[in-house]
């Protein structure tokens, strides 16, 4: 008897994957001394040494991913519907499609004051529950700051979380689906009137940490970015939207995250680091070797560090003053729209609304006739 061509699709996928697993470097691959070694033993002492290094980081990222073309934009037009008008902001749902029959959902912040250009700024959201990713308060309430400062701010659905429901989240193929949302999300932003190409950067948290470094290693336009709780010398992600492609190691090729993240060189880089994650030896591991690879463009004043040893893994107040003035120093934006008087950021003024209030699909936006169901479906045409 003979398998439908979607099973027999599914299983390939799933035997190709089972193949990878000896490459694939996932959660703690690495012990935080191995972490440390790795990285003292790739440290590079000139440009072209360094150059000649990233060049094949890029390679595997791509080839890891089956990602050495990024398949064709599609053609219709993005929906932005339901407008809220908040104070100094405005929030809009927004859907388009990534891949035919597959959808980016998300949220669109706006400044309501009017200005001659606009800051672009992408939120790639993390890992977390009640409310997931883009819904959490500390989502909104970044995203909402950062349009009140004057820029357009757009945050999207992982993949299997919010309104993105097409396949599951820990689908085979999931890295690069949100690789690739990532970059057609950059394209969105890039349409709307009025963005000046030359000031779009990226932050996120966790997991969005994580997108935040491969869409700025991949995609040139993105000029500063500034991933948050996730830049390690010995953890590759545990999920497999970080780590389930075997983007890290092939054969006896090997990198880490923090030779990702370095791949921002030149542009302005911020890592923000706490006491109580992956990401605690950073001011005396990664931020070195990132400074030192900073140093040999002439640019080391353009990575910067804060590190909260009594914090945990989020994107809190604490980090979110950090990300603020760092874009507000790179991006031209508006510090004082979200200060006090004394100067320090309050974000009071910033109403986190309810899942349902930011919703995509409702009854007059339902979801789009040609979208695709499932994993085994959203996985052939990845494929």
């Amino acid at each position: 008897m003979k398998l439908p061509a979607l099973l027999f699709l599914f299983i390939t996928v799933c035997l190709q994957s089972l193949a990878q697993q000896a490459e694939l470097c996932q959660g703690a691959y690495f012990t935080e001394a191995e972490g440390k070694d790795f990285l003292e033993k790739h440290k590079v002492t000139s440009r072209p040494q360094w150059e000649a290094r990233a060049a094949e980081i890029r390679k595997q990222i791509r080839e890891g991913m089956g990602l050495t073309r990024l398949p064709p934009r599609p053609t219709s037009k993005p929906t932005i519907h339901s407008k809220h008008e908040m104070d100094g902001y405005s929030i809009e749902s927004v859907v388009f499609e990534s891949l035919p029959g597959i959808y980016v959902t998300g949220n669109l912040y706006r400044p309501l004051k009017k200005q001659a250009s606009y800051a672009g700024i992408l939120c790639p959201h993390g890992h977390g529950d009640n409310p997931e990713g883009r819904f959490r308060e500390q989502t909104q309430k970044r995203c909402a700051a950062l349009a009140k400062m004057g820029a357009v701010v757009f945050v999207w659905d992982m993949v299997g979380q919010g309104d993105s429901r097409q396949c599951d989240h820990k689908m085979p193929l999931a890295l690069k689906l949100q690789t690739i949302n990532s970059i057609r999300s950059l394209d969105f932003l890039l349409s709307l009137p009025g963005i000046d190409p030359e000031r779009i950067a990226v932050t996120g948290e966790s997991g969005g940490g994580t997108q935040s470094f491969i869409l700025t290693a991949l995609d040139d336009r993105i000029k500063v970015a500034a991933p948050v709780v996730m830049v390690s010398a010995h953890f590759f992600g545990g999920c497999v939207c970080e780590s389930g492609l075997p983007i890290h190691k092939k054969g006896s090729y090997q990198t880490n995250n923090v030779e990702i993240a370095a791949l921002a060189v030149p542009r302005p880089l911020l890592l923000v680091s706490d006491g109580d994650d992956w990401t605690r030896n950073t001011p005396q591991v990664e931020y070195p070797f990132i400074k030192n690879i900073y140093t040999l463009y002439g640019k080391p004043d353009r990575v910067e560090h804060v590190h909260l040893p009594d914090e945990k893994h989020d994107f809190g107040p604490s980090k979110r003053k950090a990300m603020y003035a760092f874009m507000s120093k790179n991006l031209g934006l508006d510090l004082k729209a979200i200060s006090d008087a004394q100067g320090n950021i309050d974000e009071n003024s910033i109403k986190v609304l309810d899942q349902k209030d930011l919703a995509v699909y409702n009854a007059a936006h339902p979801l789009p006739a040609n979208a695709l169901s499932g994993n085994e479906a959203l996985i052939k045409v990845l494929q």
